[in-house]
């Protein structure tokens, strides 16, 4: 009976899926695991659900992504209001970035490549910026959460000089690859990150070409012909009363109230790094500085906007940027409740040791040329159950560098083959923070953002299979 740890997580997702209930399932899902944990005792188990739900909250990491969320509201609502994105919008097409469809998608592309720090920080700026412009040309609103995800995670993984990038070398040395081996083997792993390259790849063919097929196809036909940028009976992650925050009519509508927060914001990651790592960047918490960022942010907007302009007014008052910025974590509470939903969910899949119970059902077993691709699955399926590929990271490291080695397999082709296998779940599962946080920043529903982008990451990861596949024979 150890098959039924995996269906916990599995019951949430197949039934977010089917029934678009998302917070409902999650609670199932949930209240499965408990109940398992508590010997099958159904009672037990709802007492032990209110307990997963609270030790959310004994993690510094989990407990500073849950007031991201909140603060992100509110500086989401403050640009608005402040005409900030407004502002931006006017500026992009009179300089031609926004007035088409391939414009406007080539800038989130371009957006998302850019800011590669962190991958909650990187989802909300491509969502500050595009969706205005989105909107505009009637451009679906599932199609900016996708721009969001294909640039977030696989970005900071192809580009790891970030918490990301420090996180492995970390489990890197706990296998006791020296510091200098650890890097040279996290550079040589990037050529073989196949899936996140085929992410970053395939989203700019779609930014360029226009295509694309399945759900997405379907909603993009649906704003397009009917002017409906969600789905009709959908739920945004962000409520209607912060995603129409208009400014006042006399407001002056300057692209800078929404360039300087959002450079604010960016910049404060880079410091927050620094400070967390003494001195060196890539050893910060990306959690605290994602944190600390949008906190400065949300407090030096306000500031700005209270300043008065040439004619001798301000753009708000402190007390009305505080109502704005209470106005815009009001509606982010879904989002919020998500997030601690999904963190309890993990937290109750590694107790019962989910993760482990698949890699021990893989063996070793195999020929060697086949190894790196069932790593890769193996890793894509833990990861898009538990919503985490950190936690894949966690699990598979330790598993993928001894086989390496035993099997005489290119170590740098392993370590490749984790990292895509925890950044598809990272960009596709339901469950994960950075695919919520997309959602948020589109203002999608985020089961219909999974519905859509969902085709795409298995058409992904199966051409990673054949290229893992290919590698392992050439070398």
């Amino acid at each position: 009976m150890e098959w039924i740890v995996l269906l916990p997580p599995v019951l949430a997702i197949v039934l977010a899926l089917w029934t678009r209930e998302i917070y409902l399932s999650l609670l199932v899902g949930l209240w499965l695991g408990t109940s398992i944990l508590a010997g099958g005792n159904p009672l037990t188990g709802l007492r032990e659900l209110g307990d997963q739900l609270v030790l959310v909250f004994e993690s510094d990491t989990n407990t500073m992504i849950v007031l991201f969320c909140l603060l992100v509201g509110g500086l989401i609502a403050l640009l608005q209001a402040s005409g900030g994105v407004a502002g931006f919008v006017a500026w992009a097409q009179r300089r031609g970035w926004g007035n088409t469809r391939r414009g406007a998608e080539l800038l989130a592309w371009v957006v998302g490549i850019l800011i590669f720090v962190e991958s909650n920080i990187t989802s909300l700026t491509v969502g500050a910026v595009s969706r205005p412009l989105f909107d505009k040309l009637q451009l679906a609103r599932e199609k900016i959460a996708f721009y969001c995800d294909a640039t977030s995670a696989p970005v900071c993984m192809s580009i790891p000089l970030n918490a990301w990038g420090a996180y492995v070398l970390g489990l890197l040395a706990a296998q006791g690859i020296a510091a200098g081996e650890s890097v040279g083997l996290l550079v040589n792993a990037l050529v073989f990150n196949f899936f996140s390259w085929f992410a970053i790849a395939f989203a700019l063919l779609l930014a360029i070409t226009g295509w694309g097929f399945g759900p997405m196809r379907r909603a993009e036909r649906r704003a397009a012909r009917k002017g409906q940028l969600t789905r009709p009976g959908s739920r945004p992650m962000i409520s209607d009363e912060v995603a129409g925050i208009e400014p006042e009519e006399d407001t002056p509508l300057r692209t800078y109230n929404l360039i300087v927060p959002l450079g604010i914001m960016i910049g404060m990651i880079f410091a927050g790094l620094y400070i967390t790592g003494d001195g060196a960047m890539m050893q910060g918490s990306g959690s605290t500085a994602v944190f600390w960022a949008v906190g400065v942010a949300v407090a030096f907007a306000m500031v700005l906007y209270a300043v008065p302009l040439h004619g001798g007014t301000s753009i708000l008052s402190i007390p009305d940027s505080m109502d704005v910025v209470l106005k815009g974590s009001a509606g982010l509470v879904p989002v919020t409740l998500l997030v601690v939903l999904a963190f309890a969910l993990g937290q109750v899949s590694r107790e019962l040791e989910m993760g482990q119970y698949i890699v021990g059902l893989v063996g070793e077993g195999g020929p060697s040329w086949w190894i790196a691709p069932l790593v890769f699955m193996v890793g894509g399926f833990i990861s898009f159950t538990l919503g985490s590929s950190w936690t894949t990271f966690a699990i598979m490291v330790p598993v993928a560098m001894p086989l390496a080695e035993g099997l005489g397999i290119a170590p740098a082709l392993m370590l490749g083959a984790v990292l895509s296998g925890g950044i598809f779940g990272d960009y596709s599962s339901p469950l994960s923070d950075t695919s919520i946080i997309s959602s948020m920043a589109a203002a999608c529903d985020h089961v219909d953002h999974v519905n859509t982008q969902l085709p795409y990451a298995l058409l992904l990861a199966g051409i990673s299979v054949f290229a893992f596949a290919a590698a392992g024979i050439l070398l």
